[in-house]
């Protein structure tokens, strides 16, 4: 047998380690290359959730108009192009509004054909793309009913706000808060059930949604800070005449809505909320989301980290961090004392129901939940006006039963 020389033989491993040590060395560098990837789709993940959005997507698509406007044909991504009821639809980059009722019938390409109610303003006919909304009334005056526009003293400023006052004084006031990207808009189609049963209503706007003064960083904090709005509302109400208060909050303002009934110095004047599509729980609400994206779980649980760190406040634009446990309701459940009246639809598809569910069973002495089954998100009103209107009629009496 030949035996290699140790020169030789030592060249040999040497060439061998070589070829085993470029390997590992591009791995770290392609790991450290991921790692960073993942850090700055996370940091761009957190700012996205909590920076104010002022441009909502344009994504239905407008493939034909009546030309007597009485029916319009739609396509695209959005979730309640097939769903029944009435909605509004923005066209043409907002320039324009229609309101839209109920199915007429799918061409053969399958796109939705859907009655015109009215055309408010804009040029349908020539209209492209658009977007579909639950507002469909998008002015206070719209409702036909006497309205104010009054100012509310907060953080910075005034908030604006509009006031319905109910035909007899009872003292019983409703205070309306809007979800996450929305305005008071959204809030207009619960004013005429509660004017019936005898609440005036206050919708009001709070920090950072484009009408309320901004905070001093211009971010969300999902109901941490904005609760302050809240309060300041439910001051102005006490003020000004009522005896006790019903809080109702959409979506994330239904998030507002139970931080205030915990964490209001006036809470003892709240006497029950309304929840419409609520944020029970964040975290499960941003992880349901992040998976609707596809999004890989490091870039998930990297965003939820940093909302709640300290040291990351300076990354993603915040004054604090959130503290998104202190939001989680399925949590905090306990802490709640007065009468809740929740409604959420179980393909609500950017809102999870299953927080809605979880509180309900853990508070059936004060919950009254009202399931849907394919309302989506905030558009319950819009899918079946008379289910949801008879649900807090029936529910608001109950109440002053409870109370008399």
């Amino acid at each position: 047998m030949r035996l290699v020389p140790d020169a030789a033989r030592g060249v040999r491993v040497g060439h061998r380690l070589g070829r085993v040590i470029v390997p590992f060395a591009v791995l770290i560098a392609i790991g450290a290359a991921a790692a960073a990837a993942y850090a700055t789709a996370a940091t761009l993940v957190a700012k996205t959730v909590v920076t104010p959005s002022r441009r909502r997507k344009q994504d239905v698509y407008i493939r034909s108009v009546a030309s007597d406007l009485t029916a319009v044909t739609l396509a695209g991504t959005a979730d309640t192009l097939t769903v029944a009821g009435r909605y509004g639809l923005w066209f043409s980059d907002d320039r324009g509004y229609a309101r839209l009722g109920e199915i007429l019938g799918f061409d053969p390409d399958g796109a939705v054909i859907r009655a015109v109610e009215s055309v408010e303003w804009g040029d349908l006919a020539s209209a492209r793309r658009g977007r579909l909304t639950g507002w469909y009334y998008t002015a206070a005056d719209e409702l036909g009913l006497p309205v104010e526009s009054v100012d509310i003293p907060v953080d910075g400023g005034t908030a604006p706000a509009w006031l319905f006052r109910a035909s007899e004084d009872t003292g019983h006031w409703a205070i309306h808060v809007h979800g996450r990207g929305a305005r008071r808009q959204e809030t207009l189609r619960a004013i005429p059930v509660f004017r019936e049963k005898g609440y005036t209503s206050l919708a009001i706007s709070y920090r950072n949604d484009g009408d309320a003064p901004s905070s001093g960083d211009g971010r969300y904090a999902l109901g941490a800070t904005e609760w302050n709005d809240v309060d300041a509302a439910i001051a102005f109400a006490l003020e000004h005449g009522a005896h006790d208060i019903v809080l109702f909050g959409w979506s994330m303002g239904g998030a507002i809505v139970l931080q205030s009934a915990i964490r209001s110095p006036r809470a003892d004047s709240v006497r029950g909320i309304v929840l419409d599509s609520p944020v029970v729980d964040w975290v499960e609400t941003l992880e349901y989301q992040a998976n609707g994206m596809k999004l890989p779980k490091p870039v998930t649980r990297g965003a939820l980290v940093l909302l709640d760190s300290g040291w990351a406040t300076g990354l993603v634009g915040q004054d604090s961090p959130i503290g998104l446990g202190g939001l989680d309701f399925t949590v905090r459940a306990h802490e709640l004392s007065t009468p809740v009246l929740l409604m959420h639809s179980d393909d609500d598809g950017y809102v999870p129901a299953g927080g809605s569910h979880h509180l309900a069973d853990l508070r059936p002495d004060i919950v009254t939940f009202v399931p849907f089954t394919e309302a989506k998100h905030t558009k319950l009103w819009n899918y079946d006006r008379d289910a949801w209107t008879d649900a807090i009629s029936s529910w608001l009496g109950a109440l002053d039963e409870q109370q008399e």
